[in-house]
């Protein structure tokens, strides 16, 4: 006959991690200046999706899409 296991510890809630909400990391001494990127346009790209007909969101995820692929390809020109 097997002995009874001990009872196991039962695992509290997950504790919070980072989120959007918290502050970016810094290195201490270093200054870190807020800018928004040069490419930033004035009107983000989904802050007029909950107008548009539902058949043209996927048009509008496509291009921004595009927009982003040809933003990237660009970090390897640095």
């Amino acid at each position: 006959m097997t002995e009874p296991s001990r009872p196991r510890p039962v695992p509290g809630p997950p504790r919070p991690g980072p989120g959007p909400w918290s502050a970016p990391a810094t290195v201490p001494g270093a200054a870190v200046e807020a800018q928004p990127p040069a490419s930033a346009p004035d009107d983000p790209p989904f802050g007029d999706l909950a107008h548009r007909p539902v058949t043209e969101h996927v048009a509008v995820f496509e291009a921004e899409h595009v927009r982003l692929q040809r933003e990237l390809a660009t970090i390897d020109q640095l």
